[in-house]
């Protein structure tokens, strides 16, 4: 299997700046804010080389985050606060059963924005299939680690359609990374019913519970995702080829939808011209 488009550099080499040892803390539960001011301050202070790389974990309060391409039709129906975040992607949700892990990396040079992606995704499809889901993939066009429509989830209450069960949105800024991960747990989708998740409606959500028909806890996960972070990261878990489908990608169909939009206003103020 080969990787889905060659590295910047060899895909066996890490793509941390760094050799030192990875600091992991659990944060447990945590505010989204609070959360965030916490890993800009991190951020500043890894790009100043005053701490090493780290990876928190985090389980936050119910709440909805909103990235830079946010459309207005994808915002949500049930009055739960949205968050304006500086990542990448669309809105999504994060809170109790969900497990949020945010590296704060430094990257090796030349800064590979997609490799480091590549290899976030590896991370979660390694650690999903050892956990039971044995054929969590890629779907070209589309970020994130998804299960595909001819798998059979353990619980009938599972959607049967294509479905994510972890989504990615990264920042990186003077070449240190923040934000990163979410993986579905054991949490609830009803708060997923109330926005168009990540701006796609042609498909699905669902959880390592769902799929394996069983409570999964945050901890249990947690134990092969950082393995398996780390061992992306340094280059020992080699990004491979595991897409089993294609699809649109909803950030070029929102702005497509933006041109055409802002072209249909600008002949209704020159008179259909």
């Amino acid at each position: 299997m080969t990787a889905p488009r060659k590295p910047f550099f060899p895909a066996h080499l890490s793509i941390r700046a760094s050799s030192e040892a990875l600091d992991i803390r659990n944060m447990g539960r945590m505010d989204y804010q609070e959360a965030w001011d916490f890993q800009a301050d991190l951020a500043a202070k890894r790009a100043r080389d005053e701490v090493p790389d780290t990876i928190l974990l985090v389980e936050h309060p119910n709440i909805y985050t909103a990235g830079k391409r946010t459309q207005p039709e994808d915002m949500p129906d049930n009055g739960l606060p949205v968050i304006k975040v500086d990542r990448g992607g669309r809105i999504t949700w994060h809170g109790e059963g969900q497990l949020v892990v945010y590296p704060i990396i430094r990257l090796a040079e030349p800064v590979d924005v997609v490799d480091y992606v590549r290899r976030l995704e590896e991370a979660i499809i390694a650690a999903v299939r050892e956990l039971g889901v044995s054929t969590a993939g890629r779907i070209d066009g589309r970020s994130g680690v998804w299960v595909p429509s001819t798998t059979e989830p353990a619980s009938p209450e599972a959607p049967r359609r294509d479905r994510k069960i972890a989504a990615l949105g990264i920042r990186i800024t003077r070449g240190v990374t923040m934000h990163g991960l979410a993986l579905n747990c054991s949490n609830t989708l009803d708060y997923y019913e109330h926005i168009v998740a990540c701006g796609i409606d042609d498909a699905d959500v669902t959880t390592l519970s769902l799929e394996l028909g069983r409570p999964v806890a945050l901890e249990e996960a947690a134990s092969p995702l950082l393995t398996a972070l780390e061992d992306a990261l340094s280059g020992s878990l080699v990004v491979a080829d595991h897409t089993f489908a294609s699809a649109p990608d909803p950030t070029k169909i929102a702005n497509k939808k933006a041109r055409e939009r802002r072209h249909a206003e600008a002949a209704a103020r020159n008179g259909g011209r």
